[in-house]
């Protein structure tokens, strides 16, 4: 989501990788899996970068010494075929390594496992599956901040666009009593630094459960890929765009507050769960759990093919396919379509300091080792 305007930027008229638990599911007009293709352009922009990484970094010949079948898995998998056609490029990309390390061998078996919440449309993503796969497919639910798999069962793991949702919203900001009580504010955005710190906190404890569960699943040697919201080290999120999206959503509603149309309080008990990690706090973090090597890691642009102006009602439509199932677990139907039929002209207000705060560097690109 936070790299989600840079490719939102107007461009010709294209068909809508991956998603948390509560994207719109189905296939339908509002559905995530109809419009998610800008954040399948930012996936792609490391499409290189990681066939590289598993060219030069990934054994694949001592994971078939030791078993005939060699384990993919997306976590954060959502729905619709862009976490289908990341898997397929990743599968594409060992069996090419397999193939340069064991010329004369037979390719093992391969199985890809698409994991998410239970809350997840499945049903949606296996439809999507090609009737050509040279692949065996297994759904698994649960929680990515747990272990979801056997131990030492998984060789190559992939996570995109999902690690930045926290597993729960620190209690403190709920707490009228702390100094981290994010009164008439929905986001860290602009809020105490006390907020901040309380978001950044829970990424913290979040990243390494969700580092300790993989370690469980993934053999030594294994590797583990990952893309996602991230910000330069120091930087403001008031000075990125979705950060001005948020302050504006939070604008919104307290004007809904100003005509009755909901109270103080619904907002007061209403945080985005969203946190886009500096590449400090990251390698910190991996560092702390000890698990893992940091092979790479680094902040990328997005969409470094496009120029010009917000299409602010395209940005708003692909918002609301991703992020609608959070608010309407708080907020009524009524409340949820005069949010975001307001965001458009409020935004469209401040697309010139939108697109002045389009910089570089919004994108987190990680490669993880197994130790």
């Amino acid at each position: 989501m936070a790299t989600m305007v840079s490719n939102l930027l107007k461009k010709k008229s294209e068909p809508a990788v991956n998603s948390p638990a509560q994207v719109i599911g189905g296939h339908g007009t509002d559905s995530y899996s109809n419009n998610s293709f800008y954040q399948k352009l930012a996936a792609n922009v490391v499409k290189k970068k990681i066939e590289d990484a598993i060219m030069m970094k990934l054994d694949v010949a001592s994971f078939s010494s030791t078993s005939n079948i060699i384990r993919l898995a997306d976590f954060g998998c959502g729905v619709g075929s862009n976490t289908i056609t990341a898997m397929h490029d990743l599968l594409e990309f060992v069996k090419k390594k397999y193939r340069s390390q064991c010329p004369v061998s037979q390719m093992p078996e391969f199985q890809v496992i698409f994991n998410d919440q239970s809350t997840n449309d499945f049903n949606t993503l296996f439809t999507s599956l090609p009737q050509d796969k040279e692949y065996m497919v297994a759904g698994v639910p649960g929680s990515f901040h747990d272990q979801v798999l056997p131990k030492s069962s998984l060789h190559l793991a992939h996570c995109s666009y999902s690690l930045h949702w926290l597993s729960k919203l620190p209690k403190e900001l709920q707490d009228k009593l702390s100094p981290a009580w994010n009164k008439g504010k929905i986001h860290y955005t602009s809020a105490p630094q006390e907020v901040l710190n309380a978001y950044a906190t829970q990424f913290a404890e979040d990243l390494d459960n969700f580092l300790n569960a993989r370690a469980q699943e993934i053999v030594s040697g294994g590797m583990m890929l990952i893309v996602g919201s991230g910000i330069p080290d120091g930087m403001s999120y008031s000075q990125v765009v979705n950060g001005l999206m948020y302050n504006c959503m939070g604008s919104i509603l307290m004007d809904m507050v100003k005509t009755g149309s909901i109270n103080e309080a619904e907002i007061d008990a209403f945080n985005l769960p969203i946190y886009a990690c500096p590449p400090g706090e990251f390698t910190a973090g991996v560092e702390r759990n000890g698990l893992f090597t940091v092979e790479v890691i680094e902040l990328m642009n997005p969409a470094p093919w496009l120029k010009g102006p917000i299409d602010i009602p395209a940005f708003v439509k692909h918002v609301r396919a991703a992020m609608e199932g959070m608010f309407s677990k708080h907020f009524s139907r009524e409340t949820i379509d005069e949010l975001f039929n307001q965001l458009v002209p409020r935004l469209s207000e401040i697309s010139q300091q939108m697109e002045s705060c389009y910089r570089d560097g919004l994108q987190l690109f990680a490669i993880l080792k197994r130790k």
